[in-house]
């Protein structure tokens, strides 16, 4: 009987341990990760604005572990033993037959005064904090409210711009809606000149263009120095603030530093695009863990990445325990629907195509549907 280990209970690791099973209905499948749960993070985008409760995306994995006949082993992982074939956890080691890391990335917070902005999906007390703050503002007359993003300047996939859009017109719709959007002002910054160039440049000039049309100010394409009480500083100048939410560059897991693992210069584990991690036998990463040699530059950190990752890598490490070839190569696609709380736009954007689709309810309902179905499968 094949031992598999996957580490991470995020989107990456539970697709990798449920095709696992899939693949293989008697293997012995381990997941290991702090907590038997999942927190569903493109959701708490709402929680300022009440749509949803923090509570509410933080879901049980009791039904999924039993379901797909998974072993769960409560721990934090500190390194690797016995060339991957040993994980160490702070609760003993876990031995395998085959290893798939999907531990995440982790926000590079080296910003002097980081500690004066909310990074919105670090996770739910952030996303409550964020609720707190907007609506005892509300309360108290308004002010100024500033989100914005950067990025990893040794790692350029180690960027998430998206839930920023989506928080920056979700907010302003929730006011709108209050009948307090004359009491506040909104600003949207970003080191980069065309944030958001991922989703292609269509997409950049319709982002910006709504904010303009929503009366959101920018301040685009300044090199960030600091954050300090009340203000965002940068080589462009600096500027009040009342509220900043910051979503700072992506970089690899603490624990994968020092684990001898290959890292990229950005700090994330190096995998080609099979997902197999260099110089190491059974040995994959997938989702925002890892760096993948020869894709496009613009590859997004997203979740579907990294379930179209974990298929790969599934494929790969089983063929590989099989003897057979292991060349299967994931597919890299964005798909995004930037949400506005009333409305959303869609964007797609393969190695050949990139469409946007016009703003409507449509958009909106979609991501809530989507919302459902993913989640049907843990409840």
């Amino acid at each position: 009987m094949v031992n598999y280990a996957v580490i991470g209970a995020g989107f990456g690791g539970l697709t990798a341990a449920q095709l696992l099973r899939k693949s293989d209905p008697d293997a012995s499948i381990t997941l290991i990760a702090p907590k038997p749960e999942f927190v569903y993070y493109p959701s708490l985008i709402w929680v300022p604005t009440k749509l949803r409760k923090a509570e509410d995306l933080v879901i049980p994995l009791d039904h999924f572990l039993v379901a797909n006949r998974i072993d769960f082993h409560p721990g934090a992982v500190s390194g690797l033993d016995q060339g991957g074939r040993s994980v160490v956890t702070d609760q003993g080691e876990v031995t395998n037959d085959g290893l798939i890391i999907a531990s995440g990335g982790r926000f590079i917070r080296k910003l002097p005064g980081i500690e004066n902005a909310i990074v919105p999906c670090s996770g739910t007390a952030e996303a409550q904090q964020i609720h707190d703050r907007l609506h005892a503002m509300m309360e108290s007359g308004g002010g100024t409210i500033a989100m914005g993003f950067g990025g990893n300047p040794k790692e350029p996939s180690g960027v998430r711009g998206g839930p920023i859009f989506e928080f920056l017109f979700g907010i302003d719709t929730y006011l709108r809606q209050q009948n307090k959007r004359d009491q506040f002002k909104l600003v949207f910054f970003s080191p980069a000149p065309k944030p958001g160039i991922r989703m292609g440049e269509k997409a950049v000039a319709r982002l910006l263009g709504e904010m303009s049309k929503r009366g959101i100010e920018t301040h685009l394409g300044h090199k960030m120095k600091a954050f300090e009480d009340g203000q965002v500083v940068t080589e462009g100048g600096a500027f009040s603030a009342d509220l900043i939410l910051f979503m700072p560059g992506l970089t690899g897991p603490a624990w994968v530093q020092d684990s001898g693992l290959p890292l990229s210069p950005g700090g994330m584990v190096q995998a080609d695009m099979r997902c197999k991690i260099e110089g190491w036998e059974k040995t994959y990463v997938v989702g925002d863990t890892g760096s993948y040699a020869g894709g496009p530059d613009w590859m997004p950190k997203q979740a579907h990445m990294a379930d179209l990752q974990a298929k790969a890598a599934v494929q790969n490490l089983t063929a590989e325990l099989a003897g057979q070839s292991a060349d299967n190569t994931f597919r890299v696609e964005l798909i995004c629907i930037v949400d506005t709380l009333s409305s959303g736009t869609m964007v797609y954007r393969d190695t050949k195509r990139n469409l946007q689709f016009p703003m409507s309810v449509f958009g909106h309902w979609s991501k809530r549907w989507f919302e459902h179905h993913y989640l049907k499968a843990f409840r």
